[in-house]
Formats: C-alpha cells, sequence, structure tokens
C-alpha cells in the first residue's frame, strides 16, 4: 500500500492551486510487515517446495527458512532425532573446536619463534592497536571437514554442500526429476531414516537427504489408482524390502504438515493396509502347513518390518493349539475326591500345571523359531493362555469347592496358588529375554488370584477362629463330662529344665517341618497320636522320620509285657492306650502329659500344641501370597500377624488365664489340717500350681519358637517395631502370665508355710530336743542327726522351690526364694518357742539348725543366709551346761553374736526355753542385770 503525506509549501503558490499542490505532494511506499511468530507458523504448514520458494524471496526469509529448529521438529516427527544424541554431539563438537584453537595458536607460537630478531624489530615497531594476534573464526563444520586458512574457504564450501533439496522441482506442474546424473540409491534409501543423525545446525541437511530419497515414493504412492502400481512394488521386489519401504513413508507421512494431509495419510494407510493382508495370508498359509521355518519365519519378519508384526503375532496366539485344545490338559473336578469332598488332590492340579508348562516350552521354541527376537510374543501369548486356559480351571474349582468346603477351599486357593508360582519357575523364557519375563509370569498369576485373595484371608481366619473355639470348648465339655476329682503326682527325681528343653527341641524341629506333615494331637488319644481323619498317606513316610528315640522310654511310665498286652498300651490308670505315638513330638508330649497328671483340670499342653498346629497351617498357607513382594505381600503379612494374634488371645484369654485363676481358687481353699493324703512332702495345690507354672512358662516358650520361626524368620513380621499389633500382643500376654504367676505365687508361699507348720507341729516328737522326757529310758548313743520334723520341712520347701527353677523370670525367683527364706524363718521361730530344749537335746537341734543353714545355702541369696547364720548361733545357748550360767548370760547380751538379727531381749525369750531354766534363771539374771547384789 501507499500513503500521502503533505509537505512543507515554500515559494508564493496561490491558494488555489491544486496543480501546486499535487506537485508538491511526496509518494512514500511502505510494505506490510507481519510479526515473526506469524510467519513462523505459517512456514510450518508449508509444503517443502513453497519452502524451497520463500527462502528465496529475501534474506530474512532464508533465515527464517532455514532456521534449525524448523527442520528438527520434522525429524522429531518421523521419530528419527534424538535429543541426547545431538545434545552428546554437540559437547563433543565444542570439545574438537577447542583442541582445534589451541592447536592453531601453539602452532603460530611456534612460527612466530622461529623468524628471529628481525620480525620481533617488526612487531615492536609496528603501531600499539595491531599487536594482537588475528585469530580466524573456524566453524564446526569446517573443523569437523579439515582444516581450512580462512573464513571464506569454509562459507564456500558449505555454500556447494548438498542439502537434499538440489532436485526439487521448483515448479507444480513439472514432473518428479530423477535425473541420469544423480541416481537414487534403493538399497541406502531402505535405511535412510534409521541412519539419520541427530547433530545440531544439520537439521536441515538431514531432512533433506530423507527427502531426497523417499519424496519420489511418497508422490507416487498418492497418485497410484491401485497398491500395486505403485512404484516401490516395480522398484523393490523382495517383501521385506517393500515392507521396508513401506514402513519409512508411514514415518515420512508424519513429517507432511501442509493442507489435506489427512487425505494423503489415509491413502497411504490403504496401501499398507492391502500389503499387510496380503502378506498376513501367506502367513496363515504356512501357519497351516505348519511350515515354520518357511513360510511363517519369512511372513512373519515381514510383518514385523513393516509395523512390528503385531497382525503374525495376533494370528499366531489366536491358532495356537494349546489354548484352542486346552480340555485334554486336566479336569480341575479331578482335585475333589468323590467320596469325601474335605479330600482334596492337589496332585492332580500339579499334573495339570506340569503338562501346561510342557506345552508351552514347545510353543516358546516355535516362537524363537518363527519371530525375530524384538518382538514381544511370549507376553501376549502367555496372557492368553493364563486367561482362558489357567484362570478358567482354578475358577471352576474354587467356585465349586467354595460352595462345598471352607476348609478345602482355603486349601485348594494356597495350595494352588503355591504350585503356580512353582510352576511360574518352570517356563522356559524366550531368546534375549531377562527378569521381565519372570515379572509377567508373576504379574499373571497374581491377576488370576486377586478374585479370590481377599476371600480367601476372610475364610482362612474365619476357619482358624472357629477350629481354635472348637479346641478350646471340645476340651472344657470333655472335662465338664470327666470326674473332677484331682490325682496330684509328686515330680521327684524329675529334671525339669531338661524335660522342657528336651520337649522344645522336637518342637522346633516340628515348627520348621512343613505344614503337611506336621501332626495334630488329638485330644481324645493319650499319646496325642493323629486321629484317623487327619491323617495321611502322603505324610506318613515323614512322620515316620520322626519318631521318638529309645532314650526316652526310660522317662514313661512302665509299659506292660506286648506277650501279655499285644496290641494295646495300658496307662497308669488301667484305660488300654489304642494308638502309640508315631512322631517324635507326640512321644515327647505323652511323656509331658504323663508327667503332668495333676493339672490336666487346668489346662492342656495338647491344646495348646494343637492350636500352635492350626496357627502353622493357617499362617503357612497365607504366607505363599507374601513370596511376590508388592502384589499380595501386605495383605498377606497382615493375614498371619492376626491369626497369630488371634492364637495368643485364644491360649491366653480362653486357656491359661482361666487355669492359673483356678489354680489360686484351689490354694486358697487349702488347709493341711483337713488335707487326706500327708504320705507324699508336698502341698497338692501349691505343687499343682507350680506345675502350672511350668507348663504356662513352656507355652509361652513355644509361642517364643513359633513366633521366631514362622513369623521373624520369613520376614512376616518385625519384632523391632514396638508399635507392631503382634509385639504389642505378644507382650500383653506375657504381661497376663506374670501376673498370674505372681498372684499365685504369693498365696502359695503362705500355703507352703502353713503346711510348714503343720509338718512341724504334728511331727517334731517331744524327747527330740528334750530326751527323756517322757519318762523313757534315754539311749545313751547321742544321734547328731537331724531331726524327720527338719528333714521333712527341708525337703517340702525345696520341692517347691525347685520346681520353679527355669521356668519363671530370674529376679522373680530370687524373690520368691528370699520370701520363702525369710517366711520359713519366722515359723522356725516361732516352732523354737513352742519347745523344751534340754542340753542333750541341743545336739539334735543344732543339727536341725545346720540342715536349715545348708538349705538356705542353696538359694544362693547372701541376705537371707544371715538370719539362718543368726538362728544356728542361737542353738548354741541351749548346750550350755547349767553351771556356766555367766558364760550363758554373756552369750545372751552379746548383740554383735547375731549380726542384729536378734536382740538381747529376743535371745532372753528363746533361753526360757531351757529344760532347766529355772535352775539357772537366777543366776543368768544376777549376771546379766546384777539382781541380788548388795549396795554397803
Amino acid at each position: 500500500m501507499s500513503a500521502l503525506k503533505n509537505t512543507q509549501m515554500t515559494g508564493g503558490l496561490a491558494r488555489m492551486d491544486l496543480l501546486g499542490r499535487l506537485k508538491a505532494t511526496q509518494i512514500v511506499d511502505t510494505k506490510p510487515v507481519l510479526p515473526a511468530e506469524i510467519l513462523s507458523l505459517i512456514l510450518e504448514h508449508l509444503t517443502v517446495l513453497d519452502l524451497v520458494h520463500c527462502a528465496r524471496l529475501s534474506k530474512r526469509m532464508r533465515e527464517m527458512v532455514y532456521d534449525d529448529t524448523r527442520w528438527v521438529r520434522r525429524l522429531r516427527l518421523m521419530g528419527c532425532w534424538n535429543d541426547a544424541a545431538a545434545r552428546t554431539e554437540a559437547e563433543e563438537a565444542r570439545r574438537r573446536k577447542i583442541d582445534s584453537l589451541n592447536t592453531t595458536q601453539e602452532h603460530q607460537s611456534k612460527k612466530t619463534a622461529a623468524n628471529g630478531t628481525t620480525s620481533e624489530k617488526s612487531i615492536a615497531k609496528a603501531p600499539e592497536g595491531s599487536r594482537k594476534p588475528s585469530i580466524p573464526h573456524v566453524s564446526i563444520t569446517a573443523v569437523e571437514k579439515g582444516t581450512s586458512k580462512n573464513v571464506s574457504d569454509v562459507v564456500k564450501r558449505q555454500d556447494v554442500e548438498n542439502d537434499g533439496f538440489d532436485f526439487v522441482a521448483l515448479s507444480p506442474t513439472a514432473p518428479d526429476p530423477l535425473p541420469d546424473h544423480q541416481p537414487v540409491d534403493t538399497l541406502n534409501a531402505l535405511e535412510v531414516i534409521s541412519t539419520a543423525r541427530s547433530v545440531r545446525g544439520t537439521a536441515r541437511q538431514e531432512y533433506g537427504r530423507i527427502h531426497g530419497a523417499l519424496n519420489l515414493y511418497y508422490k507416487d504412492a498418492l497418485r497410484s489408482k491401485h497398491p500395486s502400481n505403485a512404484r516401490i512394488f516395480r522398484v523393490y521386489r523382495d517383501p521385506v524390502q517393500q515392507a521396508a519401504m513401506l514402513s519409512q513413508l508411514v514415518k515420512f507421512a508424519n513429517s507432511d504438515l501442509s493442507l489435506g494431509w489427512q487425505a494423503r495419510e489415509e491413502k497411504l494407510l490403504f496401501l499398507v493396509s492391502a500389503f499387510e493382508d496380503a502378506v498376513s495370508r501367506e502367513f496363515e498359509q504356512g501357519l497351516k502347513l505348519g511350515d515354520v521355518d518357511g513360510r511363517m519365519k519369512k511372513y512373519a519378519h515381514v510383518l514385523v518390518t513393516l509395523n512390528g508384526g503385531q497382525r503374525a503375532v495376533d494370528l499366531w496366539i489366536n491358532d495356537n493349539p494349546v489354548i484352542k485344545d486346552s480340555a485334554g490338559l486336566g479336569d480341575p473336578m479331578d482335585c475333589i475326591s468323590p467320596n469325601n469332598q474335605d479330600h482334596l488332590f492337589l496332585e492332580e492340579a500339579h499334573s495339570f500345571l506340569s503338562h501346561l508348562s510342557s506345552a508351552f516350552n514347545v510353543q516358546v521354541t516355535v516362537i524363537d523359531r518363527v519371530f525375530p527376537a524384538s518382538v514381544s510374543v511370549v507376553v501376549p501369548y502367555l496372557q492368553k493362555l493364563g486367561n482362558e486356559v489357567l484362570a478358567s480351571y482354578i475358577d471352576k474349582l474354587f467356585v465349586y469347592l467354595q460352595e462345598k468346603s471352607t476348609e478345602s477351599y482355603v486349601r485348594a486357593i494356597s495350595g494352588v496358588y503355591d504350585q503356580s508360582l512353582r510352576f511360574a519357575k518352570t517356563l522356559r523364557p524366550p531368546q534375549a529375554s531377562g527378569d521381565e519375563f519372570y515379572e509377567a509370569v508373576d504379574k499373571l498369576v497374581a491377576d488370576i488370584f486377586a478374585p479370590y485373595a481377599a476371600t480367601y484371608f476372610s475364610e482362612e481366619l474365619a476357619l482358624f477362629k472357629r477350629r481354635s473355639e472348637i479346641e478350646v470348648s471340645g476340651w472344657e465339655r470333655q472335662l465338664s463330662q470327666q470326674d473332677a476329682s484331682l490325682e496330684s503326682m509328686y515330680m521327684t527325681n524329675i529334671n525339669r529344665q531338661a524335660d522342657k528343653r528336651d520337649f522344645l527341641s522336637s518342637f522346633k524341629k516340628v515348627v520348621m517341618m512343613p505344614v503337611n506333615v506336621l501332626p495334630s494331637f488329638d485330644i481324645s488319644s493319650r499319646f496325642g497320636g493323629k486321629s484317623p481323619t487327619s491323617r495321611a498317606s502322603d505324610s506318613e513316610d515323614a512322620l515316620n522320620t520322626y519318631r521318638a528315640p529309645q532314650s526316652q522310654a526310660s522317662s514313661r511310665p512302665d509299659t506292660p509285657d506286648s506277650r501279655t498286652v499285644p496290641a494295646t498300651l495300658i496307662s497308669r490308670s488301667g484305660t488300654p492306650i489304642s494308638e502309640p505315638p508315631t512322631t517324635e513330638l507326640a512321644a515327647k508330649a505323652a511323656i509331658m502329659k504323663s508327667k503332668l497328671e495333676g493339672i490336666r483340670t487346668l489346662f492342656s499342653l495338647e491344646v495348646a500344641l494343637n492350636l500352635v498346629h492350626m496357627a502353622k497351617s493357617s499362617i503357612d498357607r497365607a504366607a505363599v501370597f507374601a513370596r511376590v513382594k508388592g502384589i499380595f505381600d501386605s495383605d498377606a503379612r497382615n493375614e498371619c500377624e492376626v491369626i497369630f494374634i488371634m492364637l495368643l488371645r485364644t491360649l491366653g484369654d480362653r486357656h491359661v488365664k482361666a487355669g492359673f485363676d483356678q489354680a489360686v481358687a484351689q490354694l486358697a481353699k487349702y488347709n493341711p489340717r483337713t488335707a487326706s493324703d500327708q504320705s507324699q512332702p508336698g502341698v497338692a495345690p501349691l505343687v499343682m500350681y507350680l506345675e502350672l507354672v511350668n507348663v504356662g512358662d513352656l507355652i509361652q516358650q513355644m509361642l517364643d519358637v513359633f513366633y521366631e520361626q514362622e513369623l521373624v524368620a520369613t520376614r512376616l513380621t518385625d519384632r523391632q517395631d514396638f508399635l507392631n499389633p503382634t509385639v504389642k500382643e505378644k507382650k500383653r500376654f506375657e504381661q497376663m502370665l506374670d501376673e498370674r504367676v505372681a498372684a499365685g505365687l504369693n498365696k502359695g508361699i503362705e500355703v507352703l508355710m502353713a503346711e510348714v507348720e503343720f509338718v512341724c507341729a504334728t511331727t517334731q516328737n517331744v524327747e527330740d530336743f528334750n530326751p527323756g522326757a517322757t519318762g523313757m529310758v534315754i539311749n545313751k548313743i547321742v544321734d547328731i542327726t537331724p531331726s524327720n520334723t527338719a528333714i521333712w520341712v527341708v525337703e517340702v520347701v525345696s520341692a517347691h522351690t525347685k520346681m520353679l527353677v527355669g521356668s519363671t523370670d530370674k529376679n522373680m525367683l530370687d524373690v520368691f526364694n528370699q520370701e520363702i527364706g525369710l517366711r520359713l524363718f519366722a515359723t522356725l521361730c516361732k516352732h523354737l518357742k513352742r519347745q523344751r530344749i534340754s542340753v542333750s537335746g541341743s545336739i539334735k537341734l543344732i543339727s536341725d539348725m545346720n540342715h536349715y543353714f545348708m538349705f538356705v545355702q542353696s538359694l544362693k541369696n547372701k541376705d537371707l543366709l544371715e538370719y539362718f547364720k543368726a538362728l544356728r548361733e542361737l542353738a548354741q545357748i541351749y548346750l550350755i551346761d547349767p553351771s556356766d550360767a555367766k558364760e550363758l548370760a554373756a552369750i545372751i547380751a552379746d548383740a554383735d553374736r547375731f549380726h542384729g538379727i536378734f536382740r538381747a531381749e529376743e535371745v532372753y525369750e528363746y533361753a526360757e526355753r531351757r529344760a532347766d531354766w529355772y535352775q539357772v534363771k537366777s543366776r543368768v539374771e544376777k549376771a546379766m542385770y546384777g539382781i541380788g547384789c548388795c549396795m554397803m
């Protein structure tokens, strides 16, 4: 457009002179200027021919057309531009440029030094502004192609460089040029895109090279009326080359951004689809004929070259014989016993998975022969196989079992899942595959079992809760039906620590065994053997390897001769035992049971073992789902923790706690004067209670072993996490046990001391400490052994204190022993004040005190020992002859002699129990208090 601009008037032109005004007007031409952003957007939608025209309009347009980012975008649309490679190449070019500049400077420095003095003088005379060395600018391209003397040589060389657009027709109506002096390299054209370089500053040249190789075939394909008439099929005869060129044309079409690109793309894709259909028919023919290494392999490679080969993969998977004939691999109903639906034959599922694995591995061999290693065929085939074969098999099995039997349902899910994980490890991966194959297999198995996982966890927990409730309730019901009479058994000559270690060692072995060979203990069997319904044929051989050793026979009750009782064993009560123990743990449980006969009405070790066995079975089944990380891992861990918590609560609240409460109640009711049996040196309720403490400690150790080996060792829980529910519940169980033990020990000490007082009152003979008091002839032979009463008392107390060794905490045991010692001391002091001791009977008293002292010394309590030292010194006052009254008074008044345990007044009271006290009383008091002295 043009604009008129009035100029200033000079001279005296007339006011109405229009011609003069026109003459004075100047014409100013202005060109429209569009923003650079709009121009750039316009250039993005032009064809290559239009871009070449625009580049010739002006220098500014040429700069915009030649902008490297414009051509980088086109290369990126074709998928042949790598930013990381471009960045690496730029850094390498920069490094080469710096090295070249450094080399040039060193060369000039050496040349200047070699010129001699003349050159130095000429440089010195030169003007100051001209002393800086002139370093010519060398471009990156010039450095890459060789050393150049100046910039003009580089620019000149770059101008003559072929950029790929040399033969672009500038006329829209001109035919596509294919001159004889520039033939098209058909072989290199097949790899023109894959060989493109990602170099900053040369993107236009790279695109021009690709355009020159593919544009001819691209336009011809668009003009062809029929796909078979395209030039690509006339130039290339090999199907692989045809597929490669068509694949490149599809990529090249992505850089076509000009008007009408959608229609051109559809026409090109129609051509590619026709070619793909023809190749697929050839592949199907080879598939039907079984020509693996011939047609199948050839045309699979053609389809892979064309577009990745997904069409060939789908054809092969859909026509796979393993998927079509999957019924011959196995029937899920074969896993269920026709006579007993609670009995499963998981070997049938294992057989099905083995056949499936063998068939899969054969097909993997075919895949390796037909398809290139770069094509993912195994993973989609595996997914198809899993969803249509494996999922169908387990779905039919699980749905049927869920309606029939909960126990079989949970066993089947865990067992088949475990077998499926093992099945996944038997699959042979294809060539050039890594760990991602096994990850895909594990994910497939997890996806198949995902619909059943939540139901399984809830059913498993409900099953354990129901079975544990039945176990405890059945034991309680059995006790209510039996005679409630208590038969106490004093455990003499028994090493409880050794017995418990022996039992726990067998328990650890069984805990480490698989759940299918773990014996279950039937409460109806005296030896805790397996019931006939729980005995499985597949575990009998494994169970026989855990027979009880012959060395344990000595600790069992005597067994009658096999000739008199050929088929059965006879229990201590005379009841025939139908079945002997068949495992080491069962035998040890039977031995422990025979030793713990007296507490059978409180709680049962067999019930605890059965509950632990149930928990182990449930945890082992649930732990299978924790093997694959990140899928069922968290849910399986929570399930195992909840089962263990339920085990602790059932054993603690329903079983152990009730037994301790009952034992404490029996202790409170005990009266030694009304006890019917005094033939054994023990307190029946206290013996029962202390045995209960031992069994409670044994159960706690069993739970500790179970917790360590089943949860901690398998990393199903973290014992270092004090907020973990299992850690908190385990501490609560231990605290409950400690509280029950502490509550019973206080009552037990009172009962024990009552028994000691009763023994002292009923068994101490008058002539023990005062021979001849009854008028009988005194034996001249002095007996220096302790009295029967002292021996009986020590046996009673020591028997009960030894029962706690190894079953309670050491601190609690020390407190218990100290309390027993102090109360025994008080009881003996009280008993001593009820006796009459003569000088001749003091020897027996001193023997008794030494016997008590030796017993207390075995408790290893220094503070307690001081009391019995004082008691032993106290017995010396009865040995002094009546003629030595002053010596007796000195001993009575000597407070240091008794270590502050007895005051002089208290010793005086004990001295009054001398048989001759009324003979020596005045002299002793005179010596002590000065009674009878005269004042002058």
